[in-house]
């Protein structure tokens, strides 16, 4: 009989999760809430700024307080509208029809991490994982400092790229991906309720409030566009400031902090959600474009799905090929068709010719903006 067919031993109800984001938070704190015992290993230490455009989709609500995350309690930003400009500032405005709030990461990923270790997690900070293995229906998990950890699930939700992509043969890890990510919080003078996408040649730009009275600007490029200014501060005088909005608002804010956070080589090819029965979680398991600005609800409701099977795998219902299988058509049902129309709506942006024109069809097929936002987001769960 096939080893995977095999029900677990209902004695090891454990789960070690490699990253401690907004999946791996999520995952720890469902599976931790019905008595399993999690290990969570994260190389930084909390709280930390990540690369992100730290605006959520309000379909997460009802499962958030299932945890018990009262995202009031954090002074979110309300956010209702959407406005699009493009490179030369035509602009297109519309509601949002289920909303949002704005969240730092630094604050949203914080909470989960303090609610988390109250209910029993325990974390390995400022440590990663370098090799998994998987052997006998066990998983053994090597970190850097050289200690061994072992449990019969294993959860890799470490973000869009890691060293353990390599370590897995990942086909994405090996092609080179053009983009990167630039992310800032500053002060400026906006309305608080809009999120808005601005672009310019080779790239778009997101800014949506947060908590504080503050501000995310986050902008997707090109590396060839880097190079080709030279230096950030470069790119942003040269070629973000061509788009109106743009140079206005880094002419006009303040600037928290003296560097941003950058990412490189993002990448939005396809991925696998399983790979060597270790079952991926939000960006490692897909990303969506920034421009769909809905990355923040995926990655919680993958970890929603995730964590469901994972449980009835560790409470003797399915076994382990049972919960892969079932896993990966859940996680292609809800996220296929999104990641797919993101893929499609980026290629409208960022080019200074088709986004004009995108710009101005859209303003005239009010409809057309509806069943993108339909098709790039969820419904509530």
């Amino acid at each position: 009989m096939n080893k995977l067919n095999i029900l677990p031993p209902m004695h090891n109800r454990s789960a070690i999760i490699i990253g401690g984001g907004l999946a791996g938070l999520v995952n720890a704190l469902q599976l931790a809430g019905q008595g399993v015992q999690v290990t969570l290993v994260e190389k930084k230490k909390f709280p930390f700024h990540k690369v992100c455009g730290e605006y959520v989709s309000n379909e997460v609500l009802p499962f958030l307080k299932s945890l018990g995350v009262e995202v009031e309690a954090l002074h979110p930003a309300h956010l209702t509208h959407f406005l699009l400009s493009s490179p030369k500032g035509r602009t297109l405005q519309t509601p949002l029809d289920l909303g949002g709030f704005g969240l730092s990461r630094f604050t949203l990923d914080h909470h989960l991490f303090q609610l988390a270790q109250q209910r029993g997690v325990t974390f390995k900070q400022q440590v990663s994982a370098t090799a998994v293995s998987f052997a006998q229906e066990a998983f053994t998990v090597t970190l850097s400092t050289g200690e061994q950890l072992q449990a019969p699930v294993v959860i890799g939700a470490y973000g869009k790229r890691s060293a353990l992509d390599r370590h897995f043969n990942r086909g994405f890890f090996e092609q080179r991906s053009p983009y990167l990510a630039v992310k800032y919080h500053l002060q400026t003078q906006l309305p608080r309720h809009v999120i808005s996408l601005h672009n310019f040649d080779d790239g778009y730009a997101g800014v949506s409030a947060i908590e504080e009275d503050r501000y995310c600007f986050c902008y997707l490029t090109t590396r060839q566009n880097l190079k080709k200014h030279g230096t950030i501060a470069q790119l942003e005088a040269q070629e973000l400031s061509k788009n109106p909005w743009l140079r206005d608002l880094l002419r006009n804010s303040h600037f928290l902090y003296p560097q941003p956070e950058v990412i490189n080589e993002i990448s939005f090819a396809p991925k696998a959600c399983v790979e060597d029965h270790v079952l991926m979680s939000g960006d490692a398991a897909g990303l969506i474009t920034p421009l769909c600005g809905n990355g923040m609800a995926m990655a919680i409701h993958s970890a929603k799905l995730l964590s469901e099977q994972v449980l009835l795998f560790l409470n003797g219902h399915q076994t382990r090929l049972q919960m892969e299988k079932n896993y990966a058509n859940l996680w292609q049902r809800q996220f296929g068709a999104r990641l797919q129309t993101g893929r499609l709506v980026q290629r409208l942006f960022g080019h200074p010719v088709l986004s004009e024109v995108a710009v101005a069809s859209l303003n005239l097929i009010p409809g057309a903006v509806k069943a993108i936002m339909r098709q790039t987001h969820g419904k509530p769960f």
